[in-house]
């Protein structure tokens, strides 16, 4: 009996298929072809929400769908039948991600924000040059000596943090649970307000769900120092971006330079946009799964052979 697999044209991929499966490519912007309607399996990545509830309300015999998005909110919310095991992309997107925010970071703290409105201007930023001081008690200048919190500890969180420390920063997690991870002191989100006070730095790299809804809260934003910066690369419904419009603006906390929001793209009236102290980048860190051929390959020939899969969030 054959068994067919969908995958997208979306990203270049070239997994290792046995004999008796048959790969039917499709595009994530054009109507999805029958062959889902028989389909065993499905790759997703960069699918309209539109398309991914098409596919679910006809892939009635899918046995396997493969997100590789890190965070497969999206596909989780399509209705895919009961049946079907959904696996996501963590861990593909480790290096480009934390790549992405480690440049937030240092854009942050050598404030590559105003140098770029000033050069706009044609303006000599005299007050960002010169004599700087070392590390200023009420401004996020540098990471050396930075305390920085990163709340979601997982594999992005454990690619990111030996960079932080390595140029200085104290670097403390926040999970689930407590313990140590990779080396790093990981405190119970149930403890993140105690850490908050004395927090210089705070990276969000938190998943869509339930419970991380407006986990960055107003509360907790404002038991940050005013001087702090908040560094959002994971889910934007888990910041409250209102409560941080509000206390950027009102000199409540340092800035932030945010990667994801509650609403993509940023609304044009967003208060975000015209606030000198927050940087605004557009879903950009991730968007390039790295080892997605590989991790196709893994789960195909798992779910055959009847083993586990990698990365099951659902089944």
């Amino acid at each position: 009996m054959s068994f067919t697999l969908l995958l997208p044209t979306s990203l270049p991929l070239t997994p290792e298929v046995p004999a008796g499966v048959v790969v039917v490519p499709y595009a994530v912007d054009e109507p999805l072809p029958a062959a889902i309607e028989t389909a065993d399996a499905m790759v997703v990545w960069g699918n309209p929400a539109g398309q991914l509830r098409d596919a679910a309300a006809r892939g009635a015999r899918l046995r396997w769908v493969q997100a590789l998005a890190a965070g497969p909110d999206a596909v989780l919310g399509a209705g895919f039948v009961p049946g079907a095991v959904i696996t996501s992309g963590r861990s593909l997107h480790d290096g480009p991600v934390a790549e992405h925010a480690l440049a937030l970071v240092l854009a942050a703290a050598r404030r590559l924000n105003l140098l770029v409105r000033a050069q706009t201007a044609h303006r000599w930023a005299a007050e960002l040059g010169g004599l700087q001081p070392g590390r200023p008690a009420d401004s996020f200048r540098t990471l050396a000596g930075a305390r920085v919190l990163v709340w979601g500890f997982g594999s992005i969180a454990q690619a990111l943090a030996p960079h932080l420390r390595l140029l200085g920063a104290e670097v403390t997690g926040v999970a689930s649970s407590a313990g140590e991870r990779v080396g790093f002191p990981v405190i119970a989100a149930a403890d993140v307000e105690a850490a908050l006070p004395t927090t210089d730095l705070l990276i969000g790299i938190l998943p869509a769900t339930a419970d991380t809804h407006h986990a960055i809260s107003a509360e907790r934003l404002a038991l940050l120092p005013a001087h702090a910066w908040v560094v959002n690369v994971g889910r934007g419904t888990t910041l409250d971006e209102a409560a941080l419009a509000r206390a950027v603006h009102e000199g409540r906390l340092g800035g932030a330079a945010l990667d994801v929001f509650e609403i993509e793209p940023l609304p044009a009236d967003s208060p975000l946009w015209d606030e000198p102290n927050v940087i605004v980048s557009p879903h950009a860190a991730g968007g390039r799964p790295t080892g997605a051929s590989e991790l196709v390959s893994a789960n195909l020939a798992a779910l055959l052979a009847g083993q586990p899969l990698r990365n099951v969030v659902a089944r």
